[in-house]
């Protein structure tokens, strides 16, 4: 099952199965990002390093990459926040053909749930990215 959402960055596709989101994104080593809502599924998901504990709470439209390079966003205080509710966790990729613009006619087309609300479907800048290790952060997006 495939989901069309305006996120809290972007309009993006998200799925319980990431093999899904394969089917209409294909990638080759770059993974998929999971979001979710709470910290303690980031906990079952990847182990932030202690010295980033506080950033990674406090941190708003952020993606982090831990070091068992899973890329993780928990969205809290968002209209998407309703919608990820329903489960622990979804992977997510944007809304539009890779290295392509958004275009809501082709993820209308692919998609099999369109989850639409007040604010409809545009696309944004998508999250920062940073990588953490026990002692290093990195900026990659």
């Amino acid at each position: 099952m495939i989901y069309l959402a305006q996120t809290d960055t972007t309009a993006g596709f998200l799925s319980e199965f990431k093999e899904d989101l394969q089917k209409i994104k294909p990638r080759n080593d770059k993974p998929f990002l999971i979001t979710t809502t709470t910290f303690k599924t980031l906990k079952t998901l990847a182990r932030v390093p202690k010295k980033y504990k506080k950033i990674v709470r406090r941190a708003r439209k952020i993606t982090f990459v831990y070091p068992n390079n899973k890329a993780i966003r928990v969205v809290q205080n968002s209209p998407h926040t309703k919608f990820l509710k329903d489960f622990d966790f979804l992977y997510s990729t944007s809304a539009n053909k890779s290295g392509k613009e958004f275009n809501e006619e082709f993820a209308k087309n692919i998609t099999d749930v369109i989850v639409e609300d007040n604010r409809g479907f545009s696309q944004k800048k998508a999250s920062k990215l940073i990588k953490l290790s026990k002692t290093i952060k990195k900026k990659l997006r």
